[in-house]
């Protein structure tokens, strides 16, 4: 459930008929639930747009325009979100057995997990919270904390800190292409690939940053104990198919968001010029 890119859209064709159907759910989808997805697709769609207005402050001569505005609130479309997310994250997960994982996330335990993981996420949409978490992270880094420790053995076990620099890399990529697609600059394939990885070392350490800060915030009320048992779940063979599947879910929407603004941003450097 740890995945922090920096902007997130949706393709209708990639939907499944039978999301839309509650009555055909399967084990995998009731996993969802247990997890709530809709909650999380709530908090992105809150960061999304508040990214929106960042980018029209730093990229745009004019700033946030009605037609960016308008742009930015159609692609941060929660439904649709939702549904590409579910779309990835079950042909991903494929059948893969959800049984040991639903009876974790549906217990007390796993339910007191997944409330922490949501309360954090949307506090740190806060810049303070977030400058305040990522302090408090770097006060015990390197300093030999368990709860170090613990955080170490977690981002091992789902190799999260590789995997959300690898999506954040490929949002700024497809951010990169709807520029260019729209008419908003000119480069070539290749030197878009050079560009952004020029970006790599820089986004390495502020995701790292940010992933510690975030684990930091939301598992600090959780007893080391049971700290440890979500560890343990997340590093069996279905915790693990589990996370790819959100991973792949989540990165698909949030590629698909960034070519999007590329585009959105494209038509507003060229409405400047006429």
């Amino acid at each position: 459930m740890l995945s922090r890119l920096a902007a997130c859209t949706v393709s209708a064709s990639l939907i499944m008929p039978a999301l839309s159907l509650p009555g055909w759910a399967g084990p995998a989808e009731e996993l969802l639930d247990a997890l709530k997805v809709d909650e999380i697709v709530e908090i992105m769609r809150a960061e999304g747009r508040d990214y929106g207005s960042d980018m029209a402050q730093d990229l745009l001569p004019s700033g946030a325009t009605a037609g960016w505005e308008e742009a930015v609130g159609r692609l941060y479309d929660a439904d649709a979100m939702e549904e590409v997310v579910r779309a990835g994250f079950l042909e991903s997960f494929g059948d893969t057995d959800a049984g040991p994982l639903l009876e974790f996330f549906t217990s007390e335990a796993g339910q007191r997990v997944v409330e922490l993981e949501l309360t954090a996420r949307r506090e740190m949409i806060d810049n303070d919270v977030e400058v305040a978490a990522r302090e408090a992270w770097n006060a015990i880094a390197g300093t030999g904390d368990p709860r170090e420790a613990q955080l170490d053995r977690f981002v091992a076990a789902n190799d999260l800190l590789e995997t959300n620099v690898v999506g954040a890399l490929n949002a700024s990529f497809q951010f990169y292409l709807g520029l260019v697609d729209g008419g908003g600059m000119e480069m070539t394939e290749p030197e878009i690939v050079e560009e952004v990885w020029m970006q790599e070392e820089t986004t390495r350490y502020d995701t790292e940053e940010w992933l510690y800060a975030y684990m930091l915030t939301a598992y600090g009320p959780l007893p080391g104990e049971e700290l440890d048992a979500y560890i343990d779940v997340s590093a069996t063979p279905e915790g693990k198919a589990m996370n790819r599947a959100l991973f792949d879910g989540f990165n698909h929407m949030y590629e698909e968001i960034s070519y999007g603004l590329g585009l959105a941003a494209a038509r507003e450097m060229r409405s400047e010029e006429l």
